[in-house]
């Protein structure tokens, strides 16, 4: 039978592999909410990673690293947004041409850090709350990233159903000649749109390398970007439906761990897919009953302004 401290344990993994996922998800939302699809998040996440991890090996700071990692993101979607907002090519091409971009520079940027270690970022603990069983350390002992994705997520939804900004980004990716002919500057906005979710790819890639887990391995993203991509469909396009997939998915990432250990015989193999079929499963479910609505108007549709 599993005790308080276990149960605890594996609340706080949960919340732990969510984080990833959640904060790589916001940024796409943000992104298609406007109207483009962005494929390339699986590169921004591991050029955020491997950029991060080798700028907190050399300078000895995490808050660098984490920075250095934001950036790395940013810069790798403005390729994207080049490419698909500016230049109107095919949205998916492009962001599958980014991602593999992506894979490539990090794979050359860590080649000579694989095998090094960091310290990760240290832990919250506040004397009396991070010892409550259970939910203490799921709670109250986690480390900043954790809390920073709770604080973007927040801001999201606020500015996207309470300000004007996310009036006009939710116009821009509804129908994009009508902003246009309102006024608003519609690849700006999307250029925009696309950076924010880059930098969230990004601070993604850092917490991966920097917290959840501290070295540089090649590949080390594992398809979280794909994951992430299918959340934002999962979530009907809505911040805090996002946050209870998030957290859905990090705990079939974390339960087949800890089944895998119980000895029941079942294939390793199959264990460690099921976060992928979960994906998969979702996302058949959601199409089948039409859940919630459906996807901005004008997404993955190339905006050129009339001459």
């Amino acid at each position: 039978m599993l005790d308080a401290a276990i149960i605890g344990a594996v609340l706080a993994s949960i919340v732990a592999a969510a984080t990833t996922l959640l904060l790589a998800s916001l940024g796409e939302l943000v992104a298609e909410r406007a109207g483009t699809l962005n494929l390339g998040v699986e590169g921004m996440m591991i050029v955020g990673a491997a950029v991060g991890y080798v700028t907190a090996y050399g300078s000895g700071s995490l808050l660098l690293g984490t920075l250095a990692a934001v950036l790395a993101g940013m810069a790798l979607s403005l390729v994207f947004a080049v490419l698909a907002i500016w230049l109107a090519t095919n949205q998916v091409a492009s962001g599958l041409a980014t991602t593999i971009l992506g894979l490539g520079l990090a794979g050359l940027i860590g080649a000579s850090f694989v095998g090094t270690q960091l310290e990760g970022a240290p832990p919250l603990h506040i004397a009396g709350l991070t010892d409550l069983p259970i939910l203490g350390k799921a709670l109250f002992g986690q480390d900043a990233f954790v809390y920073v994705s709770l604080l973007l997520l927040a801001a999201v939804a606020y500015t996207l159903t309470r300000t004007r900004i996310g009036l006009v980004l939710r116009a821009v990716g509804e129908n994009h000649a009508a902003a246009h002919a309102l006024g608003h500057p519609v690849r700006g906005i999307r250029t925009l749109a696309v950076m924010f979710g880059g930098a969230c790819a990004g601070l993604a890639g850092a917490h991966l390398s920097l917290a959840y887990t501290p070295f540089w391995a090649a590949d080390m993203t594992a398809g979280r970007g794909w994951i992430a991509l299918a959340l934002v469909v999962f979530s009907a396009w809505r911040p805090l439906w996002l946050l209870a997939g998030a957290y859905l998915f990090g705990a079939v990432s974390i339960l087949q761990l800890h089944v895998q250990g119980f000895g029941l015989g079942i294939p390793s193999q199959l264990l460690s897919a099921l976060p992928y079929l979960a994906t998969i499963i979702a996302l058949v479910v959601i199409s089948a009953l039409k859940h919630g609505r459906g996807a901005p108007a004008s997404l993955g549709v190339p905006f050129v302004p009339d001459r």
